[in-house]
């Protein structure tokens, strides 16, 4: 596995992966890119999902998975404590992490922590339910109407037994 921070937007981020599995001298056979909507237009946060799904034909030999989150990405960590369908602005993820961590280990959520799966995994199941209910309740829609919603949840479920879950 290989992991590869760009700090991108969207459809810029599906083109980098593009270009890093081209010049790659690996078997590469997922890619995933994971992106959340901040700021960026909605057309492009949609069809980064859409290209993805077009390029990842069953006849590809690389599958790309659009792995996206409204707004933010401490919503997919949010949903680890409870099921949350309040559309916030993306300010207002951390002020409510930091009370599930203060309980957890005393500590303030932090942007980029290197222990963020160790402290969530034992969650990841309420997650996943929560996520995909989100989902649910938008009704499948395309995921800037999604909001709040993420499909974080999908890449969890494919390393689902790999990672010792049952």
């Amino acid at each position: 596995m290989q992991i590869e921070g760009e700090g991108a937007n969207t459809l810029s981020l599906l083109e980098r992966a593009q270009a890093h599995v081209k010049k790659s001298n690996n078997l590469i056979k997922h890619v995933w890119l994971v992106y959340d909507q901040d700021d960026f237009p909605r057309d492009n946060f949609d069809n980064t999902k859409n290209k993805c799904e077009s390029i990842s034909q069953p006849d590809n030999a690389v599958i790309y998975h659009a792995l996206w989150s409204n707004q933010c990405v401490e919503l997919w960590y949010l949903l680890h404590f409870a099921y949350h369908q309040e559309d916030l602005h993306r300010s207002e993820y951390s002020p409510k992490l930091d009370v599930h961590f203060k309980n957890i280990d005393g500590s303030k959520y932090r942007k980029n922590r290197d222990d963020i799966y160790s402290i969530l995994k034992e969650y990841l199941p309420d997650a996943i339910r929560n996520a995909k209910a989100l989902i649910q309740y938008h009704n499948n829609t395309v995921p800037s109407k999604n909001a709040p919603g993420t499909s974080i949840y999908e890449i969890f479920e494919f390393f689902y037994n790999y990672l010792g879950m049952k």
